[in-house]
C-alpha cells in the first residue's frame, strides 16, 4: 500500500469564506476557531468566514488565518477516523500546520507565532523596495545564472525563493533586481516571468531582520519531538527531532522553500498518495506537476472531506 502524506498549504490559498462549511458542521472545526479567536485576541474566524478580503490579506492576518483552516480540517479528519499520515510537509506558513499536527507545537503557541511572523515579515523591508516574481519554464540552474546576473555586485539583490516545480520557480528580492532578472528570463527562454501582487519579498536575505526576531520567539517556545515524521522546508530532509524543526523554522525566512525536492523526499520514502489538509488547491497542483500519477485530494470543505476520505483508504 503506498504511504500517505498530508501537506499543508502556505500563504496565497486565502478566500473569503475559508473553514466556515466545516465549522458549521463539526464542532472540532467550530473549536478550533474559537481556540484561535481566543489566542489571538480578536474574531480571526469571522475575517476567515466574512472578510473583508482585503484585511483577510494583510499578511499578520493571512497567516494565522490559513494556519486555523488547516489545522480545522486536519481535526475533522482525525476525528472522522481518516487514516492518519506516515509523514506531513507544508508549505512555508503551511510548515507550521504541519508541526501542529505532528504535535511539535501547540495549536496556540503556533497561531500567535504566525501572527508574529507576518508581522516582522511585513515590517522588515520598506513597501516598494522588495519584490516577487514567478518566472515559469526555466530550469532553477539557468534561473540561478539569471539571478546572479541580475544581482550584479550585489550577491544576494535576488534569489530563488520558492522551487515550486520543474516549471515554475519564484524569485525574491529588491524591486529593481527583481524587474531585471524577470526581463532576463524571458530573453533566456523563460515562458513567462510574472510580477506577484506581494507586499513583501519573502524568503530571500532580505529577511533577515525578520528572521532575528522571530528566533527569539521561536527559541522561548516548547518544541515536541514530531509524533511523525515532518520534511522541512529548508533542506527537504524529513526530521524527527523538535530541535531541529526550530532551528529549520528560523532558517526558513530567509531560505528558498525546496518544494521539489520536499515532493521528491516523500516519493522516495514509500508516498504516492498526498492529502492537502486546508485552503486551496495549489499544492495538490504542484505535486502533478513534480509526481506524475501521483494521487491528491484536498479538504477544505465537505466535498473535499469526502474525497479525501476515500483516497486515504
Amino acid at each position: 500500500m503506498s504511504l500517505l502524506a498530508y501537506l499543508f498549504p502556505g500563504q496565497g490559498s486565502q478566500t473569503v469564506g475559508m473553514g466556515r462549511e466545516l465549522a458549521a458542521n463539526h464542532n472540532i472545526a467550530r473549536q478550533t476557531f474559537e481556540e484561535a479567536d481566543t489566542a489571538l485576541g480578536y474574531k480571526l474566524s469571522q475575517l476567515c468566514f466574512e472578510g473583508p478580503d482585503d484585511k483577510l490579506k494583510l499578511t499578520e492576518i493571512t497567516q494565522p488565518a490559513i494556519l486555523t483552516v488547516s489545522i480545522a480540517a486536519f481535526r475533522v479528519l482525525k476525528e472522522k477516523g481518516a487514516r492518519l499520515p506516515e509523514f506531513v510537509a507544508g508549505h512555508s506558513l503551511g510548515e507550521y500546520s504541519a508541526h501542529v499536527a505532528a504535535g511539535t507545537l501547540s495549536f496556540a503557541d503556533a497561531v500567535r507565532t504566525v501572527r508574529n511572523r507576518g508581522k516582522y515579515m511585513q515590517e522588515a523591508v520598506p513597501v516598494g523596495a522588495g519584490a516577487m516574481a514567478a518566472v515559469l519554464g526555466m530550469q532553477l540552474d539557468a534561473l540561478e545564472e539569471v539571478c546572479r546576473e541580475a544581482s550584479g555586485a550585489d550577491a544576494s539583490a535576488v534569489a530563488p525563493a520558492n522551487i515550486n516545480s520543474p516549471s515554475q520557480i519564484v524569485i525574491s528580492g529588491k524591486a529593481e533586481a527583481v524587474q531585471r532578472a524577470a526581463e532576463l528570463a524571458k530573453t533566456r527562454g523563460a515562458k513567462r516571468a510574472i510580477l506577484l501582487p506581494v507586499s513583501a519579498p519573502f524568503h530571500c536575505a532580505l529577511m533577515q531582520p525578520a528572521q532575528d526576531r522571530l528566533a527569539g520567539d521561536l527559541r522561548a517556545l516548547t518544541f515536541h519531538d514530531p509524533r511523525m515524521p515532518v520534511v522541512k522546508n529548508i533542506d527537504a530532509v524529513a526530521t524527527k527531532s523538535g530541535a531541529e524543526a526550530r532551528e529549520a523554522l528560523i532558517r526558513q525566512v530567509t531560505g528558498a522553500v525546496q518544494w521539489v525536492k520536499s515532493v521528491e523526499t516523500l516519493v522516495n520514502a514509500g508516498v504516492n498518495t498526498f492529502i492537502e489538509v486546508g485552503p486551496g488547491k495549489v499544492l495538490c497542483g504542484l505535486v502533478g506537476q513534480i509526481q506524475k500519477g501521483a494521487s491528491c485530494a484536498n479538504v477544505e470543505d465537505e466535498a473535499g472531506l469526502g474525497k479525501a476520505m476515500a483516497l486515504s483508504g
